[in-house]
């Protein structure tokens, strides 16, 4: 049987129809609305949305998500302006900024990523991306630190054992942790961000020894939520875990030393993105970084 946590409410509001309206106006799109994520009722009303660029087409088959896979379009040119100009309608002063993978492209998507990240930017906005690995190329990587997002994010996603199974043939393990700690080396102050799923048959130790690659890693933010099948197209759900195990991962997340973990059944990586930041920040500042 599922647990109550499952049951989220029906989208509704104003401000959930104002964020709706204004990003069909520019035909743009949110991994709130692609990835159907349990939190869409919450973020949008209180006015905070996901912007997923680079088209609502993946180059990857991931067996978890539900953003659908193939038939890649030629990039909006126009996208970095209708994102700015969305962002601006909205009033937000935060943003997460995410993409489809794109490794159609040359560079697989990552120069148009960095153009958005540099236009919503000049508005004084502050930007978290949750950015794809780029096939751990550092020079695609390198044009994302270069715009410096206040964070910056990349998910391992779930433990090594279950990564062939749950992740396209073309993401890796060892390749996200790579990628993590490449830009914590080049630039030790840039916050870094990684999300862990719960519920696909890992045990608590695998969940343990993957928070502990992420520390090593230099990751300062960690989230853990739990696998909600979105249709039935993606993988089952092994187990629904419970709260308890949430308390008990965010406890030694902690412990690790995370600077911020969010652990609970719908918590997903953009969830209270602007209070782990402010939180990492004013951590930071305590300590006189």
């Amino acid at each position: 049987m599922k647990p109550e946590y499952v049951k989220v409410s029906i989208p509704a509001g104003d401000t959930y129809n104002f964020i709706k309206g204004t990003l069909r106006e520019r035909s743009l799109h949110t991994v709130c609305e692609e990835a159907r994520c349990p939190n869409i009722a919450e973020c949008w009303q209180s006015g905070t949305a996901t912007f997923m660029i680079m088209g609502s087409n993946c180059s990857r088959g991931c067996r978890f998500c539900s953003v659908t896979h193939g038939g890649m379009l030629p990039l909006d040119a126009d996208e970095p302006d209708k994102v700015a100009q969305s962002v601006s309608a909205m009033a937000l002063k935060y943003v997460v900024i995410t993409s489809v993978d794109r490794d159609d492209l040359p560079d697989q998507g990552s120069g148009h990523f960095a153009r958005v990240i540099r236009k919503v930017k000049e508005s004084g906005i502050y930007v978290e991306v949750l950015i794809p690995d780029f096939q751990g190329k550092r020079e695609f990587i390198d044009s994302i630190i270069a715009e410096r997002p206040e964070v910056l994010a990349h998910n391992v996603e779930t433990v090594r054992r279950l990564t062939p199974v749950i992740r396209d043939a073309r993401a890796g393990y060892d390749q996200s942790l790579s990628l993590l700690r490449y830009v914590k080396e080049r630039n030790s102050r840039q916050i870094t961000k990684s999300s862990i799923m719960l519920g696909n048959g890992e045990s608590d130790d695998e969940v343990m020894e993957t928070m502990e690659d992420l520390r090593d890693a230099g990751v300062d933010i960690l989230t853990i939520g739990q696998y909600l099948r979105p249709s039935k197209k993606q993988i089952e759900v092994k187990e629904y875990c419970t709260l308890d195990r949430f308390r008990m991962l965010e406890e030694m997340g902690y412990r690790l030393g995370f600077s911020y973990v969010a652990s609970g059944p719908l918590v997903r990586t953009s969830y209270k993105a602007a209070e782990a930041w402010t939180l990492r920040r004013l951590d930071n500042d305590r300590n006189g970084k």
